[in-house]
């Protein structure tokens, strides 16, 4: 039995800025349902291959292939709607507003009704992820940030999930739960691209 095809292939991928060489000649396969960590000390270029490949950032040289087609990702727009979807280290939440509420916000065309929050519930139990949907961001730990970034990013329904250092504001014991949820992620055919500064 023959291995998938790639859903992401980067081609001599090589960022500049000025004199700086962030990423020089970078190639890289995933495939679906594959799990991959990019691993480097801090100012290594991880991020900013990461940012290239959801659009944030132009490569100077190279090509991203995307399931088997080249493309040309100019735009976070582009990336969402080719199935890519991104959580950064710092989160974007508005602190006022509830869970239900900020994911609503992220959701073209969707209301902060009970259809939503039903939805949300779902995903928060299939992942192990778990959530109350009516509570103000400014209640929750770090952790239950996080999960709504996730969680609003899986409402996409994304192919690619890309995390930046998802780690480094857990303790060890949210850690091995976050991963604990990622594999169930890539189980159902999502590739993970997970950044990280440390072992």
């Amino acid at each position: 039995m023959s291995a998938p095809a790639c859903r992401l292939e980067l081609v001599a991928i090589t960022k500049r800025f000025g004199a700086l060489v962030a990423n020089q000649n970078i190639n890289l396969q995933i495939r679906p349902g594959e799990i991959h960590a990019i691993l480097g000390e801090n100012g290594a270029g991880k991020s900013t291959l990461m940012k290239i490949i959801y659009g944030a950032l132009a490569a100077d040289s190279g090509e991203i292939r995307w399931n088997g087609q080249t493309v040309h990702i100019s735009h976070p727009r582009i990336a969402r709607k080719l199935g890519i979807a991104m959580v950064f280290q710092h989160f974007s939440l508005f602190e006022s507003l509830t869970v239900l509420e900020n994911i609503a916000l992220a959701l073209p065309g969707r209301k902060a009704d009970s259809s939503l929050a039903q939805e949300i519930q779902q995903t928060a139990q299939d992942y192990g992820l778990e959530l109350d949907t009516q509570r103000p961001v400014y209640s929750l730990s770090v952790g239950e940030r996080q999960r709504v970034e996730i969680i609003r990013a899986l409402l996409t329904q994304p192919q690619l999930l890309i995390l930046d250092e998802p780690t480094a504001v857990l303790s060890p014991a949210a850690a091995q739960s976050l991963f604990a949820s990622l594999r169930k992620i890539a189980a159902k055919g999502c590739s993970i691209l997970l950044i990280s500064h440390k072992l």
